[in-house]
């Protein structure tokens, strides 16, 4: 998995990832690309940028990347930001953690786990002493604060998915969230515990 870029708006990586220009990844427009109109009376090719934005993995790495954005902006109440949740989450959930188990747990880069680290402790949120097991590392446990602020961003994330699923019904939405677990558990059988 990329490292974790805490300065990176949540979303902005969708297009990079698809080798793709971000300046081409706008709303297809009417017609062939210039240069590409068919003679006249011949039927007009689909344009090469119509026929990207067509694409199944176009489609989802789109509202991916909308839906991230929604629940980023969610997080951002408590102060937060996607890694920072994320790494909060694991310490939580798995906790006591050396530093270098929770780089594997996650799959973010050891340096930008540092940083995320230094943030959360800051806040007050995790703390860092040596490892009863291992006095040469240190061991990761969430304060009592960062268990209160990961139970309001459980709520606040809960809120921004049904916002982003508003548009469907709740079969429809249920139908989506099998379908979408299929493909997960087909193309990533054996991941590492990410946030998504």
């Amino acid at each position: 998995m990329p490292s974790a870029e805490p300065a990176r708006p949540a979303g902005q990586d969708e297009p990079a990832a698809l080798g793709v220009p971000a300046e081409l990844i706008e709303p297809a427009t009417q017609g062939a690309p210039a240069g590409l109109d068919a003679p006249a009376g011949e039927a007009r090719a689909p344009g090469a940028l119509a026929h990207i934005q067509s694409l199944p993995s176009w489609l989802a790495g789109r509202v991916a990347a909308r839906g991230r954005s929604m629940v980023a902006d969610a997080l951002a109440e408590e102060g937060l930001k996607l890694s920072q949740h994320a790494v909060l989450a694991a310490v939580a959930e798995h906790g006591p953690l050396a530093q270098a188990e929770l780089v594997r747990r996650l799959g973010f880069d050891a340096k930008d786990v540092v940083l995320l680290l230094n943030h959360l402790q800051d806040a007050g949120l995790v703390l860092r002493e040596p490892d009863p097991r291992d006095r040469r590392k240190n061991a990761v446990t969430a304060t009592p604060a960062g268990l209160r602020t990961l139970e309001r961003c459980a709520r606040l994330a809960e809120r921004a998915n049904a916002a982003f699923l508003a548009p469907l019904g709740a079969a429809e939405a249920r139908q989506l969230m099998d379908l979408l677990g299929r493909l997960h558990a087909a193309h990533d059988p054996d991941p590492p515990d990410r946030h998504g």
